[in-house]
């Protein structure tokens, strides 16, 4: 029997959760997610130092505020762009409206590793 947590991951195996283009975000090896536009190249590396909490599977070790010696490996998939989202406002009776549309810039990663001191965990 697996744990989900409360936002729906699936908890076994190792986690960490991660501060990147903004927001946190919790990530497990071997999974891609689509985080806000990221400069970097297709197909390149990147290394994240703002590790919040790293969970090995067994026992977790939080960070204050980050985890020391701790880093996430990515590998970027692609660029695309997010659903289109329509903003439409209206006062009534006045004869105003306006809509807009807007589609939020995304970048596509792969989570290669994660490690601690050097030790990757998967």
């Amino acid at each position: 029997m697996s744990t989900t947590s409360s936002n729906g991951q699936s908890a076994a195996g190792p986690y960490a959760i991660v501060e990147t283009s903004g927001t946190q975000v919790w990530v497990q090896p071997n999974r891609y997610y689509d985080l806000n536009r990221i400069n970097a190249e297709v197909e390149s590396t990147l290394t994240l130092e703002n590790v919040l909490l790293v969970n090995d599977g067994s026992a977790a070790s939080v960070g204050q505020p980050y985890v020391k010696g701790a880093t996430v490996e990515l590998q970027v998939m692609e660029h695309r762009r997010g659903p289109k989202v329509i903003v439409y406002k209206m006062r009534p009776k006045k004869k105003t409206r306006r809509k807009n549309g807007h589609r939020q810039e995304l970048t596509r990663v792969m989570v290669k590793s994660i490690s601690v001191g050097g030790k990757a965990l998967a």
